[in-house]
């Protein structure tokens, strides 16, 4: 388990990028399971990977990601509001391997 280090966090590429790339991945590994693999790796691909993870000590971990996600996805035929279900899963399961990676 990696010792974490709020002030590290904000140059996390260079302190955490190994730990970033396993909790992204296993985020992934989850969320594909669940739903659609061709809408799952869209959204990974076209949406997540303009994401930045943040932290702070009042909110934990978080995902900004960028504006207008579901106009992002090509590719893919699916309607606003299962998009935004599978996202939203995808995001909270990041933040949720964060913390497990990170014990926060």
């Amino acid at each position: 388990m990696t010792e974490f280090d709020p002030a590290k966090f904000e140059d996390k590429y260079v302190h955490y990028f190994p730990e970033l790339q396993q909790a992204y991945k296993n985020a992934f590994s989850r969320i594909n399971e669940r739903y659609d693999s061709s809408l799952v790796h869209a959204i990974d691909q076209q949406v997540l990977n303009e994401s930045e993870p943040f932290y702070d000590e009042e909110d934990g971990f978080w995902i900004e990601l960028p504006d207008d996600p579901y106009d992002r996805i090509t590719g893919v035929v699916v309607d606003r509001e299962r998009f935004e279900t599978v996202l939203e899963a995808h995001v909270e399961a990041i933040e949720s391997e964060l913390e497990r990676v990170f014990d926060v």
